[in-house]
């Protein structure tokens, strides 16, 4: 069977209808490509940042923060100083300027007297009633007396001139010290701000407390409120009987943390186990609480990771400290 040559084309097909399905074909093939490297190319889903990523750009910015509070507070601390040494100085020019002010009345008075009204009824009473020569020694007399006058008034104005540069020099810088302040103290602001908004990231099972270690795996409203209340005590003394809000006992703690979440709890560990509902320790959460020895006569906060805040004893103030120093007796979770 004879065939076409390659170059020949099929019968009855037009040649500008086979080219142009040969083009439509590899356009399919070239969308079709792009397509799926599109779909290969897309870029991930964003993903949140983890709790030990916002901590370390919140110390980060704290880095930031730490050494302009301690360049705030030394800039005041100066200023104080500044300001104090000037309120001392205008108290030295004030008496200064009074002497000023009488002293120049003196020689003002005196010049208005003898030199440009004339001489006074005193004067004239002189040249009538006095012996030769007295008129010569009074006048010699009134020199001296504004001589002295004169004199007086330049060591007054001597001393004001030297307080009042001293005073200007102060003045400029206490200006520029209350303008770094200000510089300072809306830079503090500024990185406050995003302390805060980084801090805003956190997942609401997050708990950040200055008294306790960053604490995750939070499950109610209630536990999160009692971990921040018993956190906020750290550091309070032990005191036997006591429920806040200055010192506490162990189911004083526990008690005082819960009421501010709305929940009543007994002062008394014996109770507070019964009022909880109880939790194996691998379900533990933070929140629950944690009874210690087989009378239960001691009770904390579970914080996670094997940690709690508790009111451990006389001497001992309201700490973060380990479950396992002492027999965990079992979890109970309130509410």
């Amino acid at each position: 069977m004879a065939t076409m040559p390659p170059h020949r084309r099929a019968p009855g097909l037009p040649p500008t209808r086979g080219r142009a399905r040969r083009v439509v074909h590899r356009l399919l093939t070239v969308v079709a490509a792009v397509a799926v490297g599109a779909g290969m190319l897309t870029a991930p889903a964003y993903a949140a940042p983890s709790v030990d990523e916002i901590e370390a750009q919140i110390d980060k910015q704290w880095e930031q923060l730490e050494p302009t509070i301690e360049q705030y507070n030394k800039v005041r601390a100066q200023l104080r100083v500044n300001k104090q040494k000037s309120d001392e100085l205008q108290k030295k020019i004030e008496p200064l300027a009074l002497e000023t002010d009488l002293a120049m009345s003196r020689v003002s008075d005196l010049a208005s007297r003898y030199y440009m009204s004339g001489p006074s009824q005193e004067l004239s009473a002189l040249l009538v009633s006095t012996k030769p020569g007295t008129l010569a020694e009074q006048l010699t007399l009134l020199d001296r007396l504004a001589a002295h006058e004169r004199k007086q008034l330049e060591g007054v104005m001597a001393v004001r001139a030297k307080y009042d540069a001293q005073k200007q020099k102060l003045d400029a810088l206490i200006a520029d010290q209350e303008k770094k302040t200000k510089e300072l103290a809306a830079k503090k602001t500024q990185i406050n701000a995003e302390i805060k908004r980084l801090q805003g990231l956190m997942p609401k099972t997050v708990v950040v407390t200055e008294g306790c270690p960053t604490i995750t795996g939070v499950v109610s409203s209630a536990a999160r409120t009692a971990i921040r209340t018993a956190c906020a005590q750290v550091g309070d003394p032990y005191v036997w009987g006591a429920t806040g809000p200055n010192a506490f006992d162990c189911s004083g703690l526990t008690q005082y943390a819960y009421k501010a979440a709305g929940i009543h709890l007994t002062h008394f560990t014996g109770a507070q186990w019964n009022e909880g509902r109880a939790i194996p320790r691998s379900e533990a959460r933070p929140g629950d609480l944690v009874f210690f020895f087989s009378d239960l006569h001691h009770v904390g906060l579970y914080l996670g990771n094997d940690k709690m805040v508790h009111a451990p004893r006389a001497g001992k103030p309201v700490n973060v400290s380990s479950i396992n120093t002492m027999p965990v007796a079992g979890f109970r979770r309130p509410g």
